[in-house]
């Protein structure tokens, strides 16, 4: 009985040391912010806590700007040497892969890919973990992770950063429904836009965005927006984003729903007394010093740069198009939006053209970044920090 007894209360010590040593997690509520809550993630163990804070919601700018991403922290106690916190930031896609953007301790400092030369910490006073990235692309649109390690605590925080855009459907000369999600994302990135996110595409149907082909989207889904509901779209009598769910990204077939921004130059129709064919078009606007436009910088143009043509011409892909912002009679219908001609026979001598020059200023800073990223040398290894 006596050893029973022992086996018992060794047992039950056994169990209050592991209760006591390992460590808690406990979730504050923070401020409210327009009637959300964030809550706080917190790592207790024996030697303290350490405390991330981010924004709630969204922090929104358009490519080519400057944007803060918001972090700070704070230990608990604060007898917290600074040499040895180290600061992460990494981008979070939706299928939960991890892409480092900026790692820090102490000094030593690392920006990876291509965020070097446009990402920087802000340095706003103690305890802010907060970061700086200058001319935004497309490409930054997303979810970012900011991680605050001190030796045993750690502890992170969500950031979203949205951009000011556009979203367009697009299908290629080929015809409709014949793009797999890898083909559908070199097409938007070749007509100067990415893959449109579903919170992107849900926006842009509730701005009025119809459109009865399906197209798929940077996770791999497949929808699209209706804003008149019809027979041939689906459910009739229903307004909504029709989605036909994750489809084999190899073996399926659809357009592309594709999302730009704000443009670092200016879209302009090229006048001219006589119209052009495709090859001629495209010497027309090098004579100019620009290019042709394409179809995301025409779109682009026409949401930002309020574009208003009601003359057809050649973009960059073949097809004739032209920017209606204020809508009247022999301009394409009702509703505002860019419109589309097809792709014509590029001989053709019916159409003009639509040209796009950069920004003097923007091209020297792109310049600028590029040696800056060129010759960066890091002389501290990923490891040690």
């Amino acid at each position: 009985m006596t050893g029973v007894l022992g086996k018992w209360w060794f047992l039950s010590l056994l169990i209050c040391s592991m209760l006591l040593l390992s460590p808690t997690v406990t979730s504050y509520p923070a401020e409210s912010d327009k009637g959300r809550k964030k809550v706080v993630h917190v790592l207790e163990d024996e030697f303290g806590a350490v405390i991330v804070q981010t924004a709630p919601g969204k922090v929104v700018t358009h490519r080519g700007g400057t944007i803060t991403l918001p972090c700070r922290f704070h230990h608990e106690p604060e007898n917290v040497d600074p040499s040895r916190i180290r600061i992460k930031w990494t981008k979070v896609s939706d299928e939960f892969q991890f892409q480092d953007v900026f790692v820090a301790l102490g000094r030593q400092q690392r920006v990876f890919g291509p965020y070097r030369g446009r990402v920087e910490l802000e340095r706003a006073g103690p305890g802010d973990a907060s970061v700086i990235i200058h001319n935004v692309t497309l490409q930054d649109y997303g979810r970012y992770e900011c991680e605050v390690t001190n030796d045993m605590e750690d502890d992170t925080g969500f950031v979203n950063l949205d951009l000011e855009g556009v979203v367009f459907p697009y299908y290629p000369r080929l015809g409709r429904y014949r793009l797999n999600y890898h083909e559908a994302e070199e097409a938007c990135k070749h007509q100067d836009a990415i893959l449109a996110s579903h919170s992107q595409l849900h926006k842009a149907w509730k701005d009025g965005l119809d459109w009865c082909n399906a197209g798929w989207l940077e996770d791999g889904s497949v929808q699209y927006p209706v804003a008149h509901p019809r027979d041939q779209c689906g459910r009739k009598d229903t307004p909504g984003v029709r989605n036909y769910g994750y489809r084999h990204k190899e073996d399926e077939r659809y357009d592309a729903f594709c999302f730009t921004s704000k443009l670092n130059g200016q879209v302009y129709f090229l006048k001219r007394f006589k119209k052009v064919n495709y090859t001629e078009a495209v010497k027309a606007c090098v004579r100019e010093g620009a290019v042709m436009a394409k179809v995301g910088q025409l779109y682009a143009a026409w949401k930002f740069q309020l574009l208003d043509r009601c003359d057809a011409g050649w973009v960059e892909d073949g097809s004739v198009r032209y920017p209606i912002v204020n809508p009247r009679a022999r301009c394409g219908g009702p509703d505002p939006g860019v419109r589309n001609l097809g792709f014509p026979e590029k001989k053709f001598r019916l159409y003009g053209v639509y040209c796009f020059r950069k920004d003097l200023v923007n091209s020297e800073t792109e310049a600028t970044q590029a040696l800056v990223q060129s010759s960066s040398v890091f002389t501290t290894s990923t490891q040690s920090i």
